[in-house]
């Protein structure tokens, strides 16, 4: 048995070594995820004298500098917003903040923005999460050029909930997104202000973000192929674009509105003393009532809204929000050689990520609400296509990041891909290896996960859907990855409505997905930030 167990052992280091070779060491990688795009030139969306706004403002993309670290401020590149219509505040500033402002806007409101391209190069803003005509979502094709003007003019049909608006220029997403493009965007709603949750100063929004800085404090990114083929990952938190965030509270319950801005960073957010968290809303806004878990994992553009309650701490006492150690999330032969391929604040390690510190004594607090929301849920009955769900094929090689079995193309869609306006879908999440791994077409006979290469390459991915949100449906593991599925199976949410999920390798999931109102292209991609731009990404058709 120990000769045999040595022999595998060898075997599987070679092997491995072949891969991590593969992996990491051809010159031309990226132009073999995805390709440069050649779209269309679209003409910048000019404003429309038909259409009445009860909010517009002017948001900015340009570059700057911020002081982040002590010493020499760090070139970024940053929104910013002038507001010419609406509440005062629709826009407030993150005080020394690289981040965009915070975005307020009501449902129901008519909504005129005037993006200004004030950088060197192309760029284009998502709103991730609302649901808007397909000509104002962000699609990489009405990306405009430096010193161009591009308006967007829609009416916030979303419930409330927190959302986010970033850069979506193809191949650039990651890049422009790391150099500080993003902000929040959070949606109110009659339904939420009456329950009257924690607001103002007790609501607090914490946008959760990995970096590596140089020894002149300015950013570094992408310094090997293999960050691009596992997705980028710092060496230090920071939170609200400030490193060792210290937030201080009185002893009562706050509200906090937690992103994961990361590029390619998963999360296990725990708090350090073991108490549970208390979720009320995830993605897509409030849950119907809240649910009380040991941790919950993150996924880059996932939300959670967190019911945080200090009340009956002592003045002077602190608690830390933790990312606890998991496994699972990369290719096996990378965990299973030390994680070589990862920076120093290795994935799935033990960590701390922001300190709360009890700086009043208060007696009076708000309570928890039992019933939070209604939510609008599809069934199973309603979906247009109950025994034939739509793929959402994923599969990884050394030249290939692709979603049912191709990289990104422009006017590419397949088959599956093309959706009848004001249906609702049924559509089917998993990893498909060894299944046109180089780019050729997948149709409904594709392969669910097998063996070989492909799978020592799974990972996962958090896969978003733009447009309207969707609901879960069902999760399964296959055996062979049960043990590592274990460390984070008990920290996700599935009663609400989300527009990103993360996917584990082996791991199938199903969801129930509106296509209402809009036709038009609108993407589905891995949010793995280096992934979407390697090219795992495809359109949906819906007309």
């Amino acid at each position: 048995m120990t000769i045999a167990t040595s022999v595998q052992r060898r075997r599987f280091l070679s092997q491995s070594l072949v891969g991590l070779a593969a992996f990491t060491s051809f010159p031309s990688i990226l132009s073999a995820m995805g390709g440069m795009q050649d779209f269309p030139k679209v003409i910048p969306n000019k404003a429309s004298a038909n259409f009445k706004a009860d909010v517009e403002f002017d948001l900015f993309c340009r570059s700057g500098s911020v002081s982040i670290l002590p010493g020499q401020k760090t070139q970024v590149q940053q929104y910013s917003a002038v507001l010419k219509t609406g509440p005062k505040h629709t826009l407030i500033e993150i005080p020394g903040s690289y981040l965009g402002p915070i975005i307020n806007l009501q449902k129901g409101q008519k909504v005129r923005i005037n993006l200004y391209n004030q950088l060197p190069e192309p760029t284009v803003t998502h709103w991730h999460g609302l649901h808007v005509p397909a000509n104002m979502d962000g699609h990489p094709q009405y990306t405009i050029s430096p010193g161009e003007v591009l308006v967007y003019e829609f009416e916030v049909l979303n419930r409330a909930g927190m959302n986010i608006y970033h850069p979506h220029p193809h191949e650039a997403t990651a890049k422009q997104v790391y150099h500080g493009l993003a902000g929040a965007l959070f949606v109110r709603d009659a339904e939420e202000s009456a329950l009257e949750l924690p607001s103002g100063l007790y609501e607090i929004p914490i946008v959760i973000q990995d970096r590596r800085f140089d020894h002149q404090n300015q950013l570094i990114y992408a310094s090997s192929r293999h960050d691009h083929m596992l997705g980028f990952y710092g060496d230090r938190i920071v939170v609200n674009g400030r490193p060792h965030y210290q937030l201080d509270v009185e002893s009562r319950a706050y509200r906090l509105r937690v992103l994961n801005g990361s590029n390619a960073r998963i999360y296990k957010l725990a708090w350090d003393d073991g108490t549970p968290l208390t979720v009320i809303g995830v993605d897509g806004g409030l849950l119907e009532q809240p649910e009380v878990k040991p941790y919950v994992m993150l996924a880059p553009g996932e939300r959670l809204d967190v019911w945080a309650d200090f009340s009956g701490r002592k003045e002077g006492s602190e608690l830390v929000m933790k990312s606890l150690p998991f496994s699972g999330v990369l290719p096996k032969m990378a965990e299973r050689m030390g994680g070589m391929m990862q920076s120093s604040l290795s994935v799935g390690s033990d960590y701390p990520i922001f300190t709360v510190r009890v700086a009043k004594s208060v007696s009076d607090s708000p309570k928890l609400p039992s019933k939070l929301s209604t939510i609008v849920k599809h069934s199973l009955s309603e979906v247009a296509n109950p025994n034939n769900p739509l793929p959402i094929a994923i599969s990884e090689s050394p030249m290939a990041m692709l979603l049912n079995g191709k990289a990104y193309a422009f006017n590419d869609e397949q088959p599956s891909e093309r959706i009848k306006v004001n249906t609702i879908q049924l559509i089917e999440i998993f990893h498909a290896h060894g299944a046109g791994g180089h780019g050729g077409g997948m149709g409904m006979g594709m392969m669910k996960q097998g063996g070989g290469m492909g799978m020592m390459m799974s990972m996962a991915h958090p896969i978003h859907l733009h447009g309207q949100q969707f609901q879960i449906v069902s999760r399964s593991i296959s055996t062979q990855h049960s043990d590592a599925y274990a460390s984070v199976r008990d920290g996700f949410i599935e009663t609400g409505l989300k527009d990103t999920v993360l996917v584990m390798p082996g791991e199938t999931v199903r969801i129930i997905k509106p296509f209402q109102d809009f036709k038009g292209l609108f993407m589905f991609h891995c949010h793995n930030l280096e992934h979407e731009d390697m090219g795992m990404m495809r359109d949906f058709l819906v007309e």
